[in-house]
């Protein structure tokens, strides 16, 4: 038996990346799974990978940056199989978007940041809370960042949001301990998604290095992670084993915060 069946699973983000990595996992484990993202060709992907090798999976569109589409996710994600037991907070906005020192940012850019990457796990952990109270359990898992725990150079939204939500996190992994929730982050390092390769480029550019030289260093292991070195941990908080864990942050990053 799987140790997943029965639970239904929501991701957010999960068209590409760490959220389809997270997905397909959840999915091999026996979770159905509901999978948001901007882009419907990239879910119907996600959602034919996961049928094709034996799962259950549905595709939702959401665009995380308008607050009336992240405030009725839970409810829309409900429709395919049911309540959501098992929530990963995963969408978000990277600083590769649009990276400047602090004095020059936008305010437009930092609305954007704080918005999905703080309050949509707000939003949507606040929803999946009433199913989760009532049947006595529940996961709730947010995909933060080393960002987190130490901020990185023209980053100052990403580090302040991925900051705050250790602190959501946290409130939430106290406030619900007693009734069978566990709230709990993973904080990768640089993982090779899209996303960070602008950020990697605008490093390496800022600092004059050579790309694969600086990419190399990124990590004291040596380069970077993929996403499926950050999916089995996501599995791992979701399932029964992980029962007596809750308000943790685990660092993914191949040794760059050891503590």
């Amino acid at each position: 038996m799987k140790h997943l069946d029965g639970r239904v699973a929501l991701v957010t983000g999960a068209g590409r990346g760490i959220g389809r990595a997270i997905s397909i996992k959840l999915a091999d484990a026996g979770a159905k799974i509901v999978v948001t993202s901007r882009s419907r060709n990239e879910l119907d992907e996600v959602v034919s990978s996961i049928n094709k090798n034996g799962g259950e999976a549905a595709a939702l569109e959401c665009d995380h940056s308008d607050r009336s589409q992240s405030s009725t996710v839970l409810e829309r994600s409900a429709s395919s199989f049911g309540p959501i037991d098992i929530l990963v907070n995963n969408a978000g906005v990277g600083s590769s978007g649009d990276p400047r020192p602090l004095a020059e940012f936008r305010d437009e850019f930092w609305d954007l940041t704080l918005e999905v990457n703080l309050t949509v796990p707000y939003l949507l952990s606040k929803a999946a809370l009433p199913h989760m109270r009532e049947q006595k359990w529940g996961r709730i898992i947010t995909v933060a960042s080393i960002n987190g725990r130490v901020t990185t150079m023209h980053a100052g939204a990403y580090a302040a949001s991925k900051h705050g939500v250790l602190g959501l996190m946290r409130s939430l992994a106290l406030e619900h301990a007693a009734e069978g929730i566990t709230v709990n982050c993973i904080c990768p390092g640089p993982v090779k998604t899209r996303m960070n390769d602008i950020r990697v480029q605008y490093d390496a550019n800022r600092l004059e290095r050579d790309l694969a030289e600086h990419e190399r260093g990124l990590t004291p292991i040596g380069g970077r992670l993929v996403p499926d070195d950050i999916a089995p941990m996501a599995v791992y908080l979701a399932s029964d084993a992980a029962r007596m864990i809750t308000g943790q942050a685990y660092n993914i990053d191949g040794g760059i915060c050891m503590a």
